[in-house]
């Protein structure tokens, strides 16, 4: 059976691209793969030192691509509409692709700007008020795709209405899973309005399955555990890198037969490597019911009307 591969990706030249996240790990590679395959790219990233050091190596490594850099905190709400403006001039009103890959994994219980917990905060809601502040750029010019990186972990996770803000408990493991968890939700009811709208617009997700990047550390170092950080080290002997971390992503991205509501993985081993393929979806992720409440509990959050696309 054919593995796909980088090899396989469809020319993108005449088409724009925004990548959360893009200074490392997924978020680079696959920045740096669109790039090549010709796409106007934009990387949306947070810490302007590393988002200038991204954006040189992408423009290295695939010299003469149009790749550009915008500021994005997903974590402070009114940074995430000042950068939809930026990304709406970068892109001149059409956007074909916007990847909401960016992301925290298994921190100590932290805030955002506008005090939600972090994770759930960043994760989700970050990239929910991302996505409806681009609306009117998806589809302007054609068919236009989201794909949000989601999680194995997700399988493990459920929506706690009760607590989504952690006012009553936290356990970071658990309030990854939601977070990622509510990536697939997202996902499922941002296809269902579009197609309910008529709008242009495929919402897939991806997940890199057990991959080793610089997420597993952010948790250790901010507590000062460098035990964990090493132990986190040590298991990238039984990880994919993230070029092979970021195929799904890509997958998603590009393939030409995708269908709305699709969910891509690794293929082997339990989706932990391999080649991207279909995924499972965890029941919670298939909950509709789940999936309208909370895009309006997360419209309420954030400050957006529910009822757009």
């Amino acid at each position: 059976m054919h593995s796909w591969t980088l090899d396989d990706m469809p020319d993108l030249s005449g088409t724009t691209a925004v990548v959360t996240g893009a200074n490392s790990g997924i978020g680079a590679v696959t920045a740096l793969a669109l790039a090549r395959s010709g796409a106007r790219t934009v990387l949306a990233c947070r810490d302007p030192e590393r988002g200038r050091r991204a954006l040189d190596a992408v423009r290295r490594a695939a010299p003469g691509s149009d790749t550009r850099l915008v500021g994005l905190d997903l974590a402070d709400l009114s940074a995430v509409a000042e950068a939809a403006e930026r990304i709406a001039k970068e892109t001149d009103g059409k956007l074909d692709l916007l990847v909401n890959n960016a992301g925290v994994m298994a921190l100590p219980l932290l805030r955002t700007a506008d005090g939600f917990e972090m994770q759930f905060g960043t994760n989700h809601l970050g990239h929910f008020a991302l996505t409806h502040h681009l609306r009117p750029l998806l589809g302007a010019g054609g068919l236009s795709r989201v794909v949000t990186v989601s999680s194995l972990a997700h399988r493990i996770g459920r929506i706690d209405f009760d607590n989504l803000n952690a006012e009553r408990g936290y356990e970071k493991w658990r309030a990854y899973a939601q977070s990622k968890l509510a990536n697939l939700l997202f996902t499922a009811e941002l296809q269902r309005r579009a197609d309910a709208a008529g709008k242009r617009v495929l919402a897939l997700a991806a997940h890199p399955g057990l991959f080793s990047t610089e997420l597993g550390q952010a948790g250790p170092r901010i507590t000062g555990r460098t035990w964990a950080a090493r132990l986190e080290r040590v298991t990238r002997v039984y990880t994919q890198p993230a070029s092979a971390g970021a195929l799904p992503t890509l997958y998603a991205a590009t393939l030409p037969a995708a269908l709305g509501g699709s969910y891509y993985g690794p293929r082997l081993l339990g989706e932990t490597r391999g080649g991207p393929a279909p995924a499972h979806l965890s029941a919670r992720a298939q909950d509709m019911n789940t999936a309208r409440v909370l895009w309006d509990e997360s419209a309420r959050l954030t400050g957006t009307t529910a009822a757009a696309l």
